[in-house]
C-alpha cells in the first residue's frame, strides 16, 4: 500500500513538473511573440538584441537557446534534417541545370548570411509544378520549380525563401517537438494516476484539448513572417514583395484554384496576417532609397525552367499519343521479277 502511494506521488510530481515546464515554455514564447506587436506609429529603432533589433540580426536570441523550450542541440537538429532530406531526395526529381542551381543557391545563401541562422544551408530545386518550398531542421532547403515560376520577380521569391529560412533560424521544429514531448510526458504521467484524481489533475493542467498545437503552429508562422521580412530587408530586397506574393496566394485560395500553394494550405495567408506584416514594414523597417526587386538573371532562370517544363509537356504528350505499328510483309515471289521501283523488270536477250 505504501509503495503504491509513493508511486502515485512520484507520478503526480513528475506530471506537475512537465506541465510547469510546458507552461514556462509557452510564457517565454508568448513574451517573444508579443515583441512582434508593433505600435502603429512612426518607424522606431530598437537596440535590445531582441526580435525587433534589426542591427543585431545574427547576434540575438530568437528561441534556439537550450532549455525547457528546446531540448535539441544544433547537431541533433542537423542529423534530424539530414535524415528527412534523404527521404525527400529519394522520392523527388531534382533540377540539375547549372544555371538554375547556381542562381537559387546564391540567392538563398545571401538571405542566410543576413539571418539569425546558426547552421549552414544546403539549397536544392525540385522539379515539380507545385508552388511550394520547405526548409528542414539543420538547413536542408528545397524549392519547387513551380514556386520560382509563380513569382513575378526576384524579390517575391526572396520573401518566400526568407520565411522558410526563418523557421530554421528560430528552431521551430525543435521547439515544436519539445512541446509535444512535454505534453506527452505530462498527460501520460497524470493519466497513469487513474480515477477522479488523475482526471481532475489532467483537466487542471490544461491538456485536455489539442487546440494548443494549433496555437503553436500559428505562433510560429507569425514569427516566421516577422523574421522573414527582416531578413529580406537586410539582404536589400523590397519587403513589399513579401505581402504582394502572399496576397496573390490568398486570391488563389479564395477562388479555389488548383494551383493553390501547398506550402500555405495549412497556414493560410489571412487578411489579418497580411495586415500584421504590412504594419511591421511600415513601423519597423526604415525606408530606403533603393531596393532590389528583379534581375535579368532571375528572368533567365525562369526562361530556363519554362523551357524544361515545355520539354516535359512534349514528352508527356508523346507518351499519351497513340502510335501506329506497321506490319512488314515478307516479299512475294513476284517481287523477284520486279525492279527496285516496283515496275516489272525487263529481260535482255
Amino acid at each position: 500500500m505504501r509503495l503504491r502511494t509513493a508511486l502515485v506521488f512520484i507520478v503526480l510530481v513528475f506530471g506537475v513538473f512537465a506541465s510547469t515546464a510546458l507552461s514556462q515554455t509557452l510564457t517565454q514564447d508568448g513574451d517573444r511573440l508579443q515583441d512582434t506587436a508593433i505600435p502603429a506609429d512612426a518607424v522606431k529603432a530598437y537596440h535590445d538584441h531582441r526580435i525587433r533589433d534589426i542591427d543585431a540580426i545574427g547576434n540575438r536570441n530568437i528561441g534556439c537557446g537550450r532549455g525547457f523550450g528546446n531540448w535539441y542541440s544544433l547537431e541533433r537538429q542537423i542529423a534530424m534534417g539530414k535524415s528527412y532530406s534523404e527521404q525527400v531526395e529519394s522520392t523527388s526529381k531534382l533540377i540539375t541545370d547549372p544555371v538554375v542551381k547556381e542562381f537559387i543557391n546564391q540567392l538563398g545563401q545571401n538571405l542566410v548570411r543576413n539571418s539569425d541562422s546558426q547552421v549552414p544551408f544546403t539549397i536544392k530545386v525540385i522539379d515539380a509544378d507545385d508552388i511550394n518550398a520547405f526548409a528542414l531542421p539543420g538547413g536542408f532547403f528545397y524549392i519547387d520549380s513551380g514556386l520560382i515560376l509563380a513569382a513575378d520577380n526576384e524579390a517575391e521569391l526572396a520573401g518566400v525563401m526568407a520565411h522558410e529560412i526563418a523557421h530554421v533560424a528560430a528552431c521551430h521544429v525543435a521547439r515544436r517537438n519539445t512541446r509535444g514531448q512535454l505534453m506527452n510526458l505530462a498527460s501520460m504521467s497524470l493519466m497513469m494516476v487513474g480515477g477522479p484524481v488523475g482526471y481532475v489533475a489532467y483537466e487542471a493542467a490544461g491538456l485536455a484539448t489539442p487546440l494548443t498545437f494549433l496555437k503553436f503552429s500559428r505562433g510560429f508562422e507569425s514569427e516566421a513572417d516577422f523574421l522573414g521580412v527582416e531578413y529580406m530587408y537586410k539582404a536589400g530586397y523590397d519587403p513589399q514583395a513579401f505581402t504582394a506574393f502572399f496576397e496573390k496566394v490568398n486570391n488563389l485560395q479564395r477562388h479555389k484554384e488548383n494551383a493553390v500553394a501547398k506550402a500555405f494550405e495549412t497556414h493560410p495567408q489571412t487578411p489579418d496576417r497580411i495586415e500584421k506584416t504590412q504594419n511591421e514594414i511600415n513601423t519597423l523597417l526604415p525606408p530606403r532609397a533603393e531596393y532590389k526587386v528583379d534581375s535579368s538573371e532571375f528572368e533567365d532562370v525562369k526562361a530556363q525552367l519554362n523551357e524544361l517544363q515545355n520539354r516535359h509537356r512534349l514528352d508527356r504528350a508523346k507518351g499519351d499519343r497513340p502510335t501506329l505499328r506497321r506490319i512488314v510483309q515478307p516479299p512475294s515471289d513476284d517481287s523477284k521479277t520486279s525492279g527496285d521501283d516496283g515496275r516489272p523488270a525487263t529481260k535482255k536477250d
